[in-house]
């Protein structure tokens, strides 16, 4: 019995309740990349990797043939890292996020016009 590897994937990805666009974003591709993922029967394994650190799955359990539960204990512990840096993962692609910083950009920048025209 051959095991399809994107299939396996996206059971996990759904049951678990990510979004496409979440593992898309997170794993730096496109959505259709995602969905490619899940129609090909073998991937390579540091993409399933890439996709178990970041939706925090031990793919292992699927795929014991080509990972082992500590190969995704260090994954993980370097998302966790990530996640306490002062800017999110998920802030850094939020629209919010970004109007913020330039609203903020912004102001700085008036601040700095008004200083130079008192000063000339």
């Amino acid at each position: 019995m051959l095991i399809h590897h994107g299939q396996i994937i996206e059971k996990v990805v759904r049951r678990n309740g990510h979004s496409i666009s979440d593992v898309a974003r997170l794993t730096n591709v496109n959505r259709r990349s995602v969905y490619n993922w899940f129609n090909q029967q073998q991937l390579k394994p540091e993409i399933i990797y890439r996709i178990g650190c970041v939706i925090n799955h031990d793919f292992s359990v699927e795929l014991p043939q080509l990972f082992t539960s500590e190969d995704f204990q260090k994954g993980f512990r370097k998302t966790s890292f990530l996640n306490n840096s002062t800017d999110q993962p998920e802030d850094l692609y939020n629209k919010h996020y970004w109007k913020d910083k330039y609203i903020d950009l912004l102001e700085r920048y008036n601040t700095l016009l008004l200083h130079k025209v008192s000063v000339a």
